[in-house]
């Protein structure tokens, strides 16, 4: 990411504009303290300021995270060029795998690059090396899971990756000047049956209504819904994480706060081992690090009546496949049903807070294992069951990764290679499971309709006009045609 020059940084700094939240820190030489740009305490002077392009930065250059406005909560970036993605691929993969210890070579060998040009396009993005980044998530998850959770402090240093207590007490003691027992006092204390509360900011407007109907309305039953509590919508869903040292399965509840521009995530205790790779998926799964404003002023009068449309990823890229093979040729009530009964079938029982919510999304190993004849029943054809079983084992022999966080290109590749997989399906799931700004499901009915018709071609042409913004596009283009037709 290019870090805006000083003086607009500054301005910025000056006006609290939201809009760069998330952009660049500025650390404050005065009080060794650094902030987002909307913090609301006093304006340091010019001559006091130095910026950053990460958080992660400002802490390897020794400044403290302001309790005020915490850094380590601000939005991400949406990458758009292509080293600005393999960037933050590696930086999610990191995320997801705090509690481990990763190599460079693995990441490298991961994103499809060599180390040495990851360690530069990695510097161009965060100002620091992809180790510094790891180092840097870690400090700032085990301040969240101490402050933010009522998780024993050992389990917090296992949790963040940290290898013994005496390492971690001298870590946070460096970094922020506290003990592990100092911050806890800023604990809320044990949540029901030990589940925590999190907060992940956005940039404002974020539509959750739509956000909301969209997953809503392609919930499957058992797995996840949408539903009102205490006055506000709410989407609630069951999680399977495997991998890091304590694989979990346990429940995430989450509704928004407009006021404070922060969704707020209720996460099950089974969970909180993984809780860096929570939050990741979550972050995905509701596009936080999308800048409404760059994406609306792209798309022009299509995204008028809708500012703040997000891109609804995922939290589970082999689940969204499974759903993408599922839902060819079929309305998106027929795929609903049909994944309910896939899971119903193949899913692992769990118990939650709420009856309605009692099925974990097979794995992918699992449905590795199965064959064409153990569908019979659910309504899935014996074509389509070699398709899902193809792609699984694809996921579970590891020659495929439906996480986002491989090669576009590639990913696309392998996807077509599988039976059973065409251009719309291979461009679904890379729209939402990987979260391709620029995706633009080949041929698909609705965008065809909104658009009046067309070849294949000349729907491409107009789509041109919006890159690289297209699925924010396609999805604007579906709630067109949905309200045309009355849904």
């Amino acid at each position: 990411m290019n870090l805006p020059p000083p003086d607009i940084c500054y301005q910025a700094l000056l006006s609290r504009d939201p809009r760069f939240d998330g952009r660049f820190f500025v650390g404050v030489r005065s009080t060794g303290i650094y902030c987002r740009p909307i913090c609301r305490v006093r304006t340091p002077k010019r001559e006091n300021c130095r910026f950053f392009a990460s958080a992660e930065a400002a802490e390897d250059a020794g400044f403290r995270p302001c309790l005020r406005c915490r850094p380590g909560h601000a939005p991400g970036r949406a990458p758009i060029d292509a080293g600005a993605r393999l960037a933050r691929a590696a930086a999610e993969w990191i995320e997801r795998r705090l509690a481990q210890e990763a190599t460079m070579d693995a990441l490298a060998s991961h994103v499809g690059v060599s180390q040495r040009h990851l360690r530069r396009l990695f510097a161009r993005e965060f100002g620091v090396t992809p180790l510094a980044y790891r180092n840097g998530r870690r400090l700032q998850l085990a301040r969240r899971l101490l402050t933010e959770s009522a998780m024993p402090v050992g389990e917090v240093a296992l949790a963040a990756g940290f290898g013994s207590l005496r390492t971690f007490n001298r870590s946070l003691a460096r970094a922020y000047g506290q003990t592990p027992g100092e911050l806890r006092q800023r604990s809320p204390g044990p949540g029901a049956d030990g589940e925590a509360v999190f907060r992940l900011d956005y940039r404002p407007p974020l539509d959750w209504q739509a956000l909301t109907d969209f997953l809503g309305r392609r919930a499957i039953p058992g797995v996840e819904q949408v539903a009102d509590e205490q006055g506000s919508v709410c989407y609630r869903r069951i999680l399977r994480l495997t991998a890091g040292p304590q694989p979990g399965v346990g429940w995430i509840a989450v509704r928004c706060d407009a006021i404070s521009a922060a969704l707020e995530v209720r996460v099950a205790e089974a969970l909180l081992p993984g809780a860096a790779a929570v939050l990741a998926r979550l972050r995905r799964l509701f596009d936080l690090a999308c800048d409404p404003h760059e994406v609306a002023s792209a798309l022009g009068d299509l995204a008028a009546g809708r500012p703040g449309l997000r891109l609804p990823g995922a939290v589970d890229g082999f689940e969204i496949g499974v759903r993408a093979v599922l839902g060819q040729q079929v309305s998106v009530a027929a795929a609903r049903t049909l994944a309910a009964r896939f899971v119903a079938r193949f899913g692992q029982a769990v118990d939650t807070p709420w009856p309605e919510l009692d099925r974990a999304f097979p794995l992918p190993a699992e449905v590795a294992a199965l064959a064409a004849q153990d569908f019979t029943g659910i309504g899935i054809m014996p074509a389509r069951a070699n398709a899902l079983v193809a792609l699984a084992r694809a996921v579970a022999g590891g020659a495929l990764d439906l996480d986002g966080l491989a090669p576009l290109v590639e990913t696309r590749a392998r996807l077509l290679a599988l039976p059973g997989i065409g251009p719309w399906t291979a461009d679904y799931i890379l729209m939402r499971a990987a979260s391709w700004p620029d995706a633009l499901p080949e041929g698909d009915v609705g965008v065809h309709r909104a658009l009046g018709g067309g070849s294949r071609a000349a729907i491409r042409q107009r789509m041109a006009a919006w890159r690289p913004w297209r699925a924010y596009a396609v999805l604007h283009l579906w709630m067109r045609q949905e309200k045309q037709d009355g849904r």
